[in-house]
């Protein structure tokens, strides 16, 4: 399942973007493309086994 977190922004509020920014809404900042690599599940990672912010809103720890 794809992070239910992950939103796509094209803009701050303040300026817009010439491409979609990933933004986190758990941690209601952007990300960097390499998280939302997580998020979107790509190259087989997965946002409740791998993302620090998804386990620790889900109350998760790491040796589960």
């Amino acid at each position: 399942m794809a992070c239910p977190h992950l939103d796509y922004r094209e803009s701050d509020g303040d300026r817009e973007f010439d491409v979609a920014r990933a933004f986190c809404t758990v941690a209601d900042e952007f990300v960097q493309p390499v998280h939302a690599d997580v998020c979107a599940e790509r190259y087989g990672l997965d946002p409740e086994s791998d993302c620090e912010i998804f386990r620790d809103r889900a109350g998760l720890d790491w040796d589960e």
